[in-house]
């Protein structure tokens, strides 16, 4: 048996942990046309994540970390949380205290136009303390106080931060009674009860110890990562708010029936149309869940009914990330999936009663993600055109064979994928025009998307296994028209809403303000349409989560727009 040397592994953990980039990197130069530019070092956003690899090949080490996007400050701009890893096992041979870590975004508009992006790290002065093994992260404004906190998931005790509006968190993980023990991966802050507070979901994966660490093998013999189905899965846990800083578990009731399974991903979205927010899980090599809400604080588990818990193949996947929109411009919510190498990525098209079809072959998605293992992902419109086209970050979690054969020291990594929507069903795959930083090959596993520089179209934070973070700035989207509109409300930002923009063409945009999905990360809650060419303010109409349909008639593009529920036009939902 052929075993990496533990000599290797650890000076590979003590070159990260001092600021070495053992990952390969996008070459310096950046195309004039390229649709992305990496800036993370140059805008302060210096980061390297350690997953404690010693040789020993325990599972977290390949399985994180997410990232988060949080404007923290309410200064109007994203700031970034980065997860952090540890070392592994009895010993910590590095000497080092690792935390995950809080970078404010200092952005920088001038009266021109020109914008000037600058993170600083205010962990130390933030008050945050996560020493932990981090898997993930998850925001949103759980007291209504109207100040983001967030929520990490680890291998390990779970931490709730409260944000305590002077730019400083206080640690209630053990007070809130939501510092879940399990090995956790994704969360999400969802008002699955409508009464105005979030309640918080955790998609818990594996019951996984070092003391249980098993060996595996590849079919050659060589040491490698073991699969899932050597442990047992973890239920996952719902927390209801109640509403004074503290949440109950209410998993034995409101999932009752439920499934355990190793879950990796999870979105929150209404689903069927009837106005109460859905939970959608996805699980490692067994079935996927799709929680529908019954209305009266229960969830019931439709997946294999709607069309969702499998493929078309009807075998089980190792599904990762995974996100919801309106891929069709229909008013209903569509679910892609990341999954592993030869299997390829899955989307499942909704008819607008929550039945689906599974479109990945049709949609090329599926044939062109084969050779890719792929985690972090979201729906976003890269070049605002009005259709929602879609980002995959990945790396495999066994070693490639020739990069194994060729002495690579992390055999794993792959290249991140980028597909255009053309709007009739299809996608191509854009990645060459998308700029040098998508032909780096890094081990991808979370990714958070939102506007960072606020200028009108997404940008992306990936966040790498044992390498460097990356911060992916968007260089095409804002030369078309565009309308952003944080929605607000009981809470800072009212996650669940749905809103619709009507252009003056007839056509209408829908989308969802929402902070989860992609895999252990947390985006911008803000809403963003793409307008393409068109000059004229379009009306927009909100489902708020409470069930209140309200209008807006001309609201301008090019900007940022609050929209207050309870300040629109009383409408009827239709």
């Amino acid at each position: 048996m052929i075993r990496p040397p533990r000599l290797l592994f650890l000076s590979l953990v003590l070159l990260a942990g001092c600021g070495v980039d053992r990952t390969p990197a996008a070459p310096a130069t950046q195309g004039a046309q390229d649709w992305f530019v990496e800036r993370a070092q140059d805008t302060g956003l210096d980061f390297v994540h350690v997953n404690g690899m010693s040789g020993e090949f325990y599972f977290p080490e390949n399985m994180s970390p997410g990232v988060g996007l949080l404007d923290y400050d309410n200064d109007g701009d994203l700031d970034v949380y980065l997860v952090q890893g540890q070392m592994l096992g009895p010993v910590n041979i590095t000497g080092q205290t690792l935390k995950g870590r809080l970078f404010r975004n200092d952005l920088k508009v001038r009266e021109d136009g020109t914008r000037t992006l600058r993170f600083t790290d205010v962990t130390d002065q933030a008050g945050i303390d996560a020493r932990e093994y981090g898997m993930g992260v998850a925001t949103g404004d759980f007291d209504n106080d109207g100040c983001v906190d967030f929520y990490l998931t680890n291998f390990g005790p779970n931490q709730m931060f409260h944000n305590l509006c002077d730019g400083t968190f206080a640690d209630v993980s053990r007070q809130s009674g939501a510092g879940d023990p399990g090995f956790s991966v994704s969360a999400s802050f969802v008002d699955y009860d409508r009464d105005g507070w979030l309640d918080l979901y955790v998609a818990n994966y594996l019951d996984y110890s070092i003391a249980k660490n098993k060996p595996c093998s590849r079919l050659a013999g060589e040491r490698d990562y073991c699969p899932p189905v050597v442990y047992i899965a973890q239920m996952d846990r719902l927390y209801r708010n109640q509403r004074n800083g503290t949440f109950v578990d209410v998993t034995a009731r409101a999932l009752a029936g439920g499934v355990v399974a190793p879950a990796l991903g999870l979105a929150t979205a209404d689903f069927n149309g009837d106005g109460w927010i859905d939970i959608y899980v996805t699980n490692d090599n067994q079935e996927n869940l799709l929680w529908i809400n019954q209305r009266d604080g229960t969830l019931r588990n439709t997946a294999l009914l709607a069309g969702v818990a499998l493929p078309a193949s009807g075998r089980a996947e190792a599904s990762m990330g995974v996100d919801a929109g309106d891929v069709d411009n229909d008013g209903d919510e569509d679910l892609f999936m990341t999954e592993l190498t030869g299997e390829g990525h899955n989307l499942f098209v909704n008819d607008g009663s929550g039945l689906f079809e599974d479109q990945s072959l049709r949609s090329g998605l599926g044939p062109r993600s084969l050779p890719y293992t792929g985690f972090g992902t979201a729906w976003l419109d890269v070049d605002n055109d009005g259709r929602l086209d879609i980002l995959t970050v990945n790396g495999t979690i066994s070693a490639i064979e020739a990069l194994r054969r060729a002495n690579d020291p992390l055999p794993y990594h792959q290249r991140k994928q980028l597909f255009r929507n053309l709007g009739d069903g299809r996608f191509e795959e854009i990645t060459d025009r998308a700029g040098a930083a998508f032909q780096a090959s890094e081990m991808g596993r979370g990714a958070a998307f939102g506007d960072l520089d606020n200028d009108g179209d997404v940008d992306v934070v990936v966040a790498n296994d044992a390498g460097r973070t990356r911060l992916l700035v968007n260089q095409i989207g804002n030369g078309k028209h565009w309308l952003g509109l944080r929605l607000a409300g009981t809470r800072r930002d009212m996650v669940g809403a749905r809103v619709s923009v009507s252009r003056k063409d007839g056509s209408t945009i829908w989308r969802r303000a929402r902070a989860d999905g992609s895999y252990a990360s947390a985006h911008d809650p803000r809403v963003l349409a793409g307008l393409d060419d068109s000059v004229e303010a379009p009306d927009v109409r909100v489902v708020w989560p409470s069930g209140r349909v309200e209008e807006w008639t001309a609201v301008p593009g090019d900007r940022y727009t609050t929209l207050t529920e309870g300040t629109g036009r009383r409408a009827a939902n239709r």
